[in-house]
Order: structure tokens, then C-alpha cells, then sequence
């Protein structure tokens, strides 16, 4: 067992846990900062502190196992600003990001948004591509951000970073990157009808064999 405190009062649970798990084993419901819990929708950004160490840390608490002497608490959100776009009016032009998110340009480059990144992304690098308007670049260095926030928490500057990186993969899949022939394809035969005896079967099976399916599918390389 070790020790930790959640929300300023002192529990004992089990070695291992996550620190969503030792919530949950202290007796909390958690009823929001907790989406998919295997850290992949950001929701649980979490900041903690060991007894003894002065450093404020950040981290998603499924992924997060408890240590002895943790102090942990939730904040309602992490600091993103989304300004309001139309997709069909902007263009992939470097000025836009000046326009909406022009706090990017005041980076100092202290790398605190990459060092905190959950998902170990070069997050400094994005936003140096997002300046310079390379799309292209920021879409494919950002591609696995989960949005948990937690880069833009370390900001001295207040970039949004996430919010950069949706507008840039955003455009980049609108006007940059090649059509998937593929993709529009199956689509028109989602639209046809020809998948849906597909469909029906897969949604008659039961979920334990849906998650097998799921977790031995044939991704893309």
C-alpha cells in the first residue's frame, strides 16, 4: 500500500494503481476527466506534487500510477483558447495562424510544451512549423496530440498549442494532402447500401467480440 492525498485528504491504496484507479479505490465517482481511460482523449489531465519535492508536475491519471507521498489534484480544464474559423472560407495561407493564433509568435523556445507532452511529441517543433506556415509539418509532428491541454499549462506565453495544431491538420487535410481515392470511395459505398449487411453483422455481435476484433484488427501502415 502507499500513501496519497486526493483533493487534500490522506488515503492508502494499493501499489500499481493508476491514479484514476486510486480515486475510484478511495471512493470517488468520476463523472468527467474521464473519457476513454487508456490515454487517448486527454481528458484526465491531472496535476500532482510528491511530498518533499518542490516541482508541480502534469500527466494524464490513467497513465499515471500513484507514488508514495503523492498530493493530487483536478483542475475543471486546462488553459485552450479556440478561436471560431470557417473551414470554407480561410485558406492555407501562414497569415492565418497570425490572424487567430497569434500568441505562437511570442514563443520563446524554452521547450516546457514538449518536455510535459503526454504523447512525447516535439510540441516547440510544431509550433515553430506553424509559424512559418508549413502545414504540412505541424499536422504530421502533431499528429497524435490527444488534446489533454497539459503543454498549454506549461506555456509562459499562453499558446494554445493543440488548438494550433487542430487548425493546421484542418487545413492541411482540406487543402494540402492528396485526396484518399480509397476513402471516397468506400464512402460512396457506405452510401449505396452495399455495406450494410456488413454492418448489421457487426453489430449483432457481442462486445467481448467486438473488442477481439478490435484489438487484433490490421491497421494501416
Amino acid at each position: 500500500m502507499v500513501t496519497v492525498y486526493l483533493m487534500g485528504k490522506k488515503y492508502e491504496v494499493p501499489e500499481g494503481l493508476t491514479i484514476m484507479g486510486a480515486m475510484e479505490y478511495a471512493g470517488y465517482r468520476l463523472i468527467r476527466g474521464c473519457g476513454c481511460r487508456n490515454g487517448f482523449c486527454g481528458a484526465c489531465a491531472t496535476i500532482y506534487r510528491i511530498k518533499g519535492q518542490r516541482e508541480l508536475k502534469v500527466a494524464l491519471a490513467c497513465q499515471t500510477t500513484v507514488e508514495n507521498d503523492m498530493y493530487v489534484a483536478t483542475l475543471p480544464f486546462f488553459p485552450l483558447e479556440k478561436q471560431v474559423y470557417d473551414m470554407e472560407t480561410i485558406k492555407p495561407d501562414a497569415r492565418i495562424m497570425m490572424q487567430l493564433y497569434p500568441e505562437i509568435y511570442s514563443c520563446i523556445g524554452c521547450n516546457a510544451c514538449t518536455k510535459s507532452c503526454s504523447q512525447g511529441l516535439n510540441v516547440m517543433q510544431y509550433i515553430a512549423a506553424a509559424q512559418r506556415g508549413d502545414f504540412k509539418t505541424c499536422a504530421e509532428l502533431s499528429f497524435d496530440c490527444v488534446m489533454c491541454g497539459i503543454c498549454s499549462s506549461r506555456c509562459p506565453a499562453g499558446i494554445s498549442h493543440p488548438q494550433v495544431a487542430l487548425l493546421a491538420r484542418r487545413i492541411n487535410g482540406k487543402y494540402i494532402a492528396p485526396e484518399a481515392e480509397h476513402l471516397t470511395k468506400r464512402v460512396q459505398e457506405i452510401e449505396n447500401g452495399e455495406c450494410q449487411a456488413a454492418l448489421e453483422a457487426i453489430m449483432a455481435k457481442p462486445i467481448s467480440e467486438l473488442q477481439e476484433l478490435y484489438n487484433h484488427r490490421d491497421i494501416e501502415k
